[in-house]
């Protein structure tokens, strides 16, 4: 085990999905209540690869790993509330209607798409009708990427009015008051947890606008080519950009306690009020079970003292499992 390893998570429907060393895991709250768990084993090449704690190529890594995992826990999470909805209890082998397979990787590669057209090719689409009244290549990149953010806050804004995305933004606040507790030494209970703060240095809304920012300034050196190649450039440098926004977002974390660094980290956080909301006491509790569950994995907190033995344990189609093979709440996975 590493001395010093970043946990980190994601918010769902109605839950969290937390990251450790060894495990990934899901707390969704069920419609009757109970807490359903899920975890799994953080085991394929990607995480034994040297090359993914590389400079530079880690955070290629990180993106791609963020992506298939907070898909994966996003789908458990609507699995979670179908299975309810449709009156599944699981147990019996039946499946339910879950997004698996072939449908999960079409969501992911279309959210994918979605966002780097979204936030990469609409605004150079937009300022290549308004190049023919600029003269200079500096200033139509630089509008570009005024663009590219007002486009990023808008978004954030919009979302942040649906019910239901405010419920998730609660759970962030959650998941980065369970990290700032952790960090902080804190003990791991509710009350503690709900005094830290809902925002984080590492959180993925401040590491998109780095990612925005800094594709101002690397844009801005490549002048004005024909359209299609500018769409290209602009798609090709997305995981150069996320490279290196990862590895600011990085440095920004370790070294905190600098002013200078807090000083250029500050927008990071001043966004996150925008995606993180106070959070219930039952999001906090979500958010805890999903942390310890991979803290027990990564042999830091005894399975005795974890308190998980109320979580339903469920499957990736977010059935419960029967008992007699309910055993990620029961052992270890290496």
């Amino acid at each position: 085990m590493s001395k010093r390893y970043y946990y980190g998570g994601q918010a769902v429907m109605e839950g969290v999905m937390m990251r450790g060393q060894r495990q990934m895991a899901v707390a969704v709250r069920q419609p009757n209540g109970r807490l359903a768990l899920f975890s799994e084993p953080l085991d394929s090449w990607v995480y034994r690869s040297p090359v993914r704690n590389w400079p530079l190529v880690r955070g290629v890594f990180v993106l791609w790993d963020a992506l298939l995992l907070g898909m994966r826990a996003l789908t458990l999470s609507a699995n979670v509330a179908f299975n309810e909805d449709a009156g599944i209890s699981g147990g019996s082998g039946e499946q339910g209607g879950g997004i698996a397979g072939p449908a999960l990787w079409a969501t992911v590669g279309t959210s994918l798409l979605f966002g780097v057209a979204l936030f990469f090719v609409l605004p150079l689409l937009l300022i290549h009708f308004l190049d023919r009244w600029i003269a200079s290549d500096i200033v139509s990149n630089l509008i570009e990427g005024v663009i590219r953010l007002a486009l990023l806050l808008g978004y954030l804004v919009l979302i942040g009015r649906t019910p239901d995305i405010r419920r998730v933004f609660g759970y962030h606040g959650a998941e980065h008051k369970t990290i700032n507790a952790y960090e902080a030494g804190a003990p791991l209970d509710v009350a503690s947890v709900q005094r830290h703060s809902t925002l984080h240095t590492r959180c993925g809304t401040g590491f998109l606008l780095v990612v925005v920012l800094l594709s101002v300034v690397v844009f801005a050196f490549l002048g004005r080519p024909p359209l299609p190649l500018r769409v290209l450039s602009r798609i090709a440098l997305v995981p150069v950009i996320a490279a290196i926004a990862y590895e600011f977002v990085r440095f920004g974390a370790a070294h905190y306690g600098n002013r200078l660094v807090r000083l250029l980290l500050t927008p990071s956080l001043a966004l996150q009020r925008l995606t993180t909301r106070e959070p219930e006491d039952g999001m906090v509790e979500a958010a805890l079970v999903a942390f310890k569950r991979v803290l027990v994995a990564d042999e830091l907190l005894a399975l005795e003292a974890a308190g998980l033995e109320n979580a339903v344990p469920v499957d990736a189609a977010g059935l419960p499992l029967p008992p007699a093979t309910a055993t990620p709440l029961t052992t270890l996975s290496d």
